[in-house]
């Protein structure tokens, strides 16, 4: 980089160089807390938003590492400071943690904004972390740099290895099918999860942190480091280490950005068997930072790159801990090269061209050619119809193929609680060819949009062999899902989309190919239902969630609230000091 800041010009001088009453009680509060004038005057001050807590199981090691990434601060001559904020447990959260991922942007935000910091690492990797820290910080503007959390170990039950979450719904049907015993199902928990670390199928985390790296975030091969392996430790003191260059250098995210940062976001996204909250998350980060991705723009991209991770949910064996061995995110990107804008800038100031340039692929069944992929197009479909005028989303590559072309008499549920009564019903008028429908499971219907999509198959069907069938909702579902799985129904019923008025036997129609979703009734008998329909009552009245229900975007916008898109006004200018 060309400029570079001089002391007097860091952010934090704002803070504690003046020599006036203020400035004498910053310093005096730092050097209550131990340190000299040597330890931060004149140096970069960098945050540490860490995403620690008990309850994320995902970032245990970070109540660790971040001494790690202390230490390279440290060592480049930064003064860290670390920052703690939410952590959105995956597993622990309820209803859901999409419920508070634009709460952790706002934290992010305004932490940097709030605090005398000039540059920040953030520590993430459970689903909702990376696109929320990536959210916030963009919207500070400061320069940053993201520490993916790395995906933990593979799991081990009796020989077989697990993956996570696609497993667990797999072997969780078998025991709702009566074939699993009850000491087995014990023996599976206690081997599914065996480190600290994300999920290590191609879920939300491992999609998300990998979308990172390839929009120019992270260190070179960064996403796909086991979290449990030495080479993380290192990462993370590295990263200390950069982001003090990247304050001197002044490299912001506005600065190191653009539309082709995103255009490969989404392509490494279609390579690498995404999660489909992808498109959420991926639609709200580039509105916030000014260059807006679109679902079509997915679809164009599914449609020219092709699937070539071969790890589960979409591929059939490997896990992220063989995406590593096999050479990780930067095999991968050369892989798929051609499909890449290779003269994007990335955090390490060189171009993304220049950090692949020698990666290797050490195994092919892993990471295939581009002639030989698990799947011809790209991981997720977009469609459209009087059904979704706002899009509808599928991952083909984790569906049973019979199903991309089909018909089917609706089955609608209004709750989940009554879905799951239904489906354990042995008498439930169902067979293989219907379409599951649950509604009212968005953005403001959920709330929150939970991960309810995976709609369970009827254990009649079950028993009969059926392992897959469409399911239709406005709901997300999970990474590690997969199936026949239609998703993020736009607008939700809840607004009083189309969704809300399907019935029971009504038929549907699924073309994914041709890339359309199709109510089988006439316009005027819509309109009648419609003029009938009354909005569900208000799912919160008080608190967090009566301004996340007025505020929340729909699916296709990214669900991002619409006070803290860039686009809603002025920039925020820096508080002042008095």
């Amino acid at each position: 980089m060309t400029h570079r800041k001089t002391a007097d010009q860091l952010r934090s001088a704002r803070w504690f160089a003046p020599d006036d009453f203020r400035s004498f009680g910053h310093r005096s509060r730092v050097m209550q807390m131990g340190y000299a004038p040597a330890d931060y005057a004149g140096k970069p001050v960098i945050a540490i938003v860490n995403t620690w807590s008990d309850a994320n199981q995902c970032h245990a090691h970070f109540k660790t590492r971040v001494d790690d990434v202390k230490r390279g601060v440290l060592q480049a001559g930064g003064f860290p400071l670390e920052l703690p904020a939410i952590s959105l447990s995956e597993s622990m959260v309820k209803p859901t943690t999409m419920l508070y991922r634009n709460f952790l942007a706002m934290e992010c935000e305004e932490l940097l904004r709030s605090h005398p910091v000039d540059g920040a690492v953030l520590m993430g990797g459970c689903d909702k972390t990376t696109p929320g820290l990536l959210m916030g910080a963009f919207s500070m503007g400061l320069p940053c740099i993201y520490l993916p959390a790395g995906p933990m170990l593979r799991g081990n039950w009796r020989g077989h290895t697990l993956g996570s979450g696609s497993d667990a719904f797999k072997y969780w049907d078998e025991r709702r099918a009566g074939r699993l015993s009850d000491e087995a199902w014990t023996e599976m928990e206690a081997g599914i999860a065996r480190s600290h670390g994300t999920c290590m199928t191609m879920g939300t985390a491992a999609t998300m942190m990998g979308i990172a790296e390839a929009i120019g975030m992270t260190l070179p091969g960064a996403s796909s480091i086991p979290a449990a392996d030495a080479n993380h430790i290192r990462m993370s003191a590295e990263c200390g280490r950069r982001i003090v260059q990247m304050v001197w250098d002044d490299l912001t995210p506005g600065r190191l950005l653009s539309r082709d940062s995103f255009a490969n976001g989404i392509a490494v996204a279609m390579a690498e068997g995404c999660s489909t909250n992808a498109i959420i998350h991926l639609v709200a980060i580039s509105r916030r930072a000014g260059h807006a991705v679109t679902l079509d723009d997915f679809d164009a991209a599914s449609r020219r790159v092709p699937v070539v991770a071969n790890i589960r949910p979409s591929g059939d064996t490997h896990l992220m801990e063989d995406f590593y061995y096999a050479g990780g995110m930067r095999a991968l990107m050369t892989r798929i090269a051609p499909h890449l804008k290779l003269n994007a800038l990335t955090v390490n100031g060189r171009t993304l061209g220049e950090n692949i340039a020698g990666a290797e692929v050490f195994d092919d069944d892993v990471i295939r050619p581009l002639d030989k992929p698990i799947y011809a197009e790209g991981a997720l479909a977009v469609l459209r119809g009087n059904l979704a005028p706002d899009g509808v989303i599928i991952k083909p590559s984790a569906c049973d193929p019979r199903l991309l072309q089909h018909t089917g008499r609706a089955l609608v549920f209004d709750d989940y609680p009554s879905l799951k009564k239904a489906v354990d019903d042995p008498n439930l008028d169902v067979t293989g060819d219907d379409i599951l429908v649950l509604r009212y499971a968005g953005p403001q219907g959920g709330p929150g949009m939970p991960e309810w999509g995976m709609l369970p198959i009827p254990t009649k069907l079950l028993k009969q062999g059926v392992k897959d069938m469409l399911r239709l909702s406005d709901a997300r579902m999970s990474g590690t899902s997969y199936g026949g799985c239609l998703l993020h129904c736009a607008p939700e019923a809840y607004v009083g989309g189309p969704l809300a008025l399907v019935q029971t036997g009504d038929r549907i129609t699924v073309d994914v190919p041709a890339r359309r979703i199709h109510l089988e009734v006439g316009d005027d008998e819509l309109a009648r239902r419609k003029a009938a329909w009354k909005q569900p009552a208000p799912r919160f009245e008080r608190g967090y969630g009566w301004m996340f229900s007025r505020h929340i975007l729909q699916a296709n916008e990214g669900c991002d609230f619409d006070f803290l898109e860039t686009s809603f006004g002025a920039p925020v200018s820096e508080p002042v000091i008095y």
